[in-house]
Parts: structure tokens; sequence; C-alpha cells
């Protein structure tokens, strides 16, 4: 299983698109948010959601995926079938980490937050690259691939209380909830502090609940 890095850092789609960044400079913030956008989106929406937190003194950086889309097919394919897409976009969220920690934001500190195709990348990575995060938000996401490789015993390391929240219809046109309940069980095994939301007939979105339990993850991250 592909594990981004920095000895062999992964080339491809992703690694020559920019990010875009707000908030306070990274020295100067309490912690940091790493949001990545869903399938045909772009990296100026998604960090259009900080204006949603009471998150004052916070970084916020965005990866942009090349073509607006991190991987072509179904988070649910087999996942060769949407290399080289996956890997690229692992390798551009360490990326991110390895350069706020090499400015003073230690992992414990930083937050990776997506939605759709968006949060399906950021838990993939939290579950391939375990350690103490600030947390996981996955609005409306899974673990990638097909059924029989997202399997529990697939993934190694502590989590160590990550907290990790993950919102979701119960009738998502896009994110079966039943993939929803996979990942929870994954993350449990590495030792994630589990907050799942199932929402009745939500649709393909975010709601302000999700916005809310959100906000108690950053509001630790701000005072620890």
């Amino acid at each position: 299983m592909f594990k981004a890095s920095s000895e062999n850092p992964f080339e491809g789609p992703h690694q020559k698109s920019k990010t875009v960044a707000a908030g306070v400079n990274p020295e100067n913030a309490d912690g940091a948010i790493i949001m990545i956008h869903g399938r045909g989106a772009t990296a100026e929406s998604i960090i259009t959601i900080a204006n949603e937190f009471d998150a004052k003194n916070l970084h916020f950086v965005a990866p942009q995926a090349s073509g607006n889309t991190w991987y072509p097919n179904s988070f649910m394919a087999p996942s060769e079938r949407n290399e080289p897409g996956i890997s690229s976009g692992l390798q551009a969220i360490f990326n991110i980490i390895t350069n706020l920690e090499e400015q003073g934001i230690p992992k414990r500190k930083i937050i990776i937050l997506g939605f759709s195709q968006g949060a399906c990348l950021a838990t993939e990575f939290v579950a391939r690259h375990p350690a103490r995060y600030g947390g996981l938000i996955a609005f409306s996401g899974g673990m990638i691939g097909k059924g029989d490789t997202v399997n529990p015993y697939n993934y190694t390391g502590s989590l160590d209380g990550t907290p990790y929240l993950v919102g979701c219809s119960d009738k998502d046109a896009h994110i079966p909830v039943e993939r929803v309940e996979e990942s929870v069980q994954i993350m449990k095994k590495l030792g994630a502090s589990i907050n799942k939301k199932i929402y009745p007939d939500m649709g393909h979105t975010i709601i302000r609940d999700e916005i809310e339990e959100a906000q108690k993850i950053i509001e630790a991250i701000k005072t620890s």
C-alpha cells in the first residue's frame, strides 16, 4: 500500500498544482487546517468554508487538484483504476504537512478536512499515515478502494485518539452509508476518537450541525 514520503516523493499530476492559503501565517498560528476540495471544485471554493468557523489565529491551506479532480473514477472502484491520482493526492497532503511542521506547527495541531472526493482522500491519507493529528473532518466521504481492499487489517499504526468527525446522509447519491461504517471501523481499530453523524435525507452537502461539530475539534487545537 502506497505511503507518501519525503525520501522518495511521488511525482504525479497534482505535484505541479498550486496551493491556496488564508488566515494567519504558519509561524504565528495556533494551528492549521488543510482543506481538500471535491470533484470538479477548486482550492478557492473549499477554503471559503473557513468563514463558517470561529477560527481566529489559524492557518488554512488548500491544495488544488490537477483538472479539478483528485482521481477519475468512483472512490469505490479498484484503486489501480484511480492511479496515479490517488498517490499524487496523498503526496500533496504529505508535502503540506511536512511544510507546516517545518514552520513550527506539529501534527497534533493540524486538522485535515475534506468534502466528498476530498473527504475520501483525506480519510485515506490519515489511515495510511496514522499519527496524533489535530483532527480528521470528513464531510461526506470514506475510505478509497474496492470493498475487499477496505479491510481494517490492511492498515496499521496508531491515531492515538485523533478526533475523527464523519458526517453523511443516510441516502447520499455518491457516498454509500455502508462505506462510512466501514471507514469508522478502520479508524476505530487505529485508535481514533469517533464522532459519526448520519443525517436522514440530507443530500450531498454540508449542514450547520456538521459545522458546529467541526468547531469543537477546532477549539481543541486552539487551546491545546
